[in-house]
């Protein structure tokens, strides 16, 4: 991700009045950090949690131990229950969930690079739903470029699945 592409997508973030708040566990904070180097960004990031131990996603995120159970920790499920978990702490209208692994030491069943990701938007209208999108996506590179890799999608991510959220709710299908 270039400065300018990252620029441009906090400028708008900012004018549409969007804030995030992030749920991390293999980014680390990164995520977070990534954005709070942009000039404006206090306008943007209202918090960042940190999860990266089973136990932490479940006393901080309050992330189900059933979820956790019957997921591997590096999955769409457990991504998706990091961030309704902070979307419940934050009054943020956007949350951003990584978990994954870096390295082949973490999950031996896992490739190492896999990474799994959660974008919730809370709505604006009170009748319209929550809506959460998953992917998962495996990089290639050293466990700093997996984690940096990973954090630049998920924010040039945003503004997809934006675009995805705005067709749905104008009934258009939007051929993800």
């Amino acid at each position: 991700m270039t400065e300018q592409d990252l620029a441009r997508i906090v400028k708008n973030l900012i004018d549409s009045q969007w804030t995030i708040a992030t749920a991390e566990s293999c980014t680390a904070g990164l995520i977070a950090s990534t954005l709070a180097d942009q000039p404006g960004a206090g306008g943007l990031l209202d918090c960042a949690f940190v999860t990266y131990s089973p136990q932490a996603k479940y006393r901080c995120l309050g992330v189900d131990q059933a979820v956790l159970a019957a997921n591997n920790l590096t999955s769409e499920a457990v991504a998706r229950a990091m961030a309704k978990g902070a979307a419940e702490l934050t009054p943020a209208n956007l949350i951003i969930a990584n978990t994954g692994v870096a390295d082949d030491t973490a999950a031996p069943r896992i490739p190492a690079g896999t990474q799994c990701y959660a974008w919730l938007f809370k709505p604006r209208d009170p009748f319209d739903p929550l809506v959460v999108y998953t992917e998962t996506i495996a990089f290639d590179g050293s466990r700093e470029e997996i984690r940096r890799q990973s954090a630049d999608y998920a924010i040039l991510r945003i503004e997809h699945w934006l675009q995805v959220l705005k067709q749905e709710r104008q009934g258009l299908s939007p051929g993800v």
